[in-house]
């Protein structure tokens, strides 16, 4: 697979990555099998996170043996303190089998109130910086669903690469923060480039993507025959073509009314329900083994039971979702699923 210069990092990429959440639902040697599989397909850039569970420790068993500097490998830690992030850099490089990591990212920064917490003293960047100086990390990097905060800490100088949410719905970056990663020559790792698993047209996803040559997406891979599929499109040279706008109009039209794309402006609902995390479950249940999505949503689940209607959250949508009837929606999708994994 052709490679790319990801950003002032100097690194030669693969043009696409491959995502590390689905393969938490497989076995070890399974999961593995996928992840080695999709290195042989030309794949050289793996991102995972911390957080994914025994992630990291699949794909540190299926590049045992590898030459380490053929790979580039992406995680993340949510920590926001200096002392958690040390301690989860280490797991993450025993999970990996491997003494460094070439990008890590503060994973999930989604305000700029959260960006002061992880750059106070005492906070996660003090550690991400000793990490760096100790050989451990190769180049800072932070993860967001937030574009607004984003670019603001973009603009900061700090980071070497951004991931985002970005896909032909959730389309927010194509504005500003892929033109400002490109104009500061940082890598920029498009996130959820299926939108989660919701937008099934491999072709018509890679296409829209084709347009941005400074972007690598990394969609996540569950079965060896998704990448093969995915790089077939990309060798195949595929471009954005001018009926693909005509036929992404008309999807867009059709999720517009119930797609959720995280931007959070309905934050401070009085119930305190983080409603976009409710509106994306479906999302996290198609890409995570269900305990673990379970273990993450079932409080907040819950919590929308006791939405009053007040649609307050309806007045700051900028995408006028009717959020009350959407909760119903995603409350009934989510008892169907707990009532089957009972059964």
């Amino acid at each position: 697979m052709e490679k790319v210069r990801f950003g002032k990092s100097g690194l030669m990429v693969s043009k696409i990555a491959f995502g590390g959440i689905p393969i938490q639902r497989l076995g070890m040697q399974e999961a593995a099998d996928v992840v080695r599989g999709s290195l042989d397909l030309g794949i050289n850039f793996i991102d995972t996170a911390n957080g994914y569970t025994d992630s990291e420790e699949k794909i540190g068993l299926a590049i045992k043996g590898i030459q380490r500097d053929s790979i580039v490998i992406a995680s993340k830690s949510g920590a926001r303190d200096k002392k958690t992030f040390l301690e989860n850099i280490d797991l993450t490089l025993k999970r990996l089998g491997t003494d460094y990591v070439d990008f890590y990212q503060h994973h999930g920064i989604g305000s700029m109130e959260d960006y002061a917490a992880f750059m106070g003293e005492g906070g996660a960047h003090e550690g991400m910086q000793e990490a760096i100086k100790a050989g451990k990390i190769r180049f800072p990097a932070f993860s967001s669903h937030s574009i607004p905060a984003a670019i603001q800490i973009m603009r900061e100088g700090k980071f070497y690469s951004v991931q985002l949410p970005f896909n032909y719905v959730d389309d927010e970056a194509a504005k500003e923060a892929i033109p400002l990663a490109k104009e500061l020559d940082m890598g920029f790792i498009a996130m959820k480039p299926f939108g989660g698993g919701l937008l099934t047209d491999a072709n018509m996803s890679i296409r829209y993507l084709s347009q941005f040559d400074s972007i690598v997406p990394d969609p996540g891979i569950e079965k060896l025959s998704e990448m093969e599929e995915i790089v077939q499109i990309v060798n195949s040279g595929a471009t954005y073509r001018a009926s693909d706008a005509e036929a992404i109009a008309k999807k867009k039209a059709e999720l517009g009314d119930h797609w959720c794309h995280r931007c959070d402006y309905c934050r401070g609902c009085p119930q305190g329900i983080s409603i976009s995390g409710v509106l994306t479950v479906e999302s996290m249940i198609k890409r995570m083994p269900f305990s673990r999505a379970s273990g993450m949503a079932t409080k907040n689940m819950e919590n929308a039971r006791t939405c009053i209607e007040c649609r307050a959250c309806v007045e700051k949508c900028p995408y006028d979702l009717n959020i009350p009837e959407l909760i119903k929606d995603k409350l009934a999708i989510w008892d169907r699923v707990v009532a089957e994994n009972r059964g």
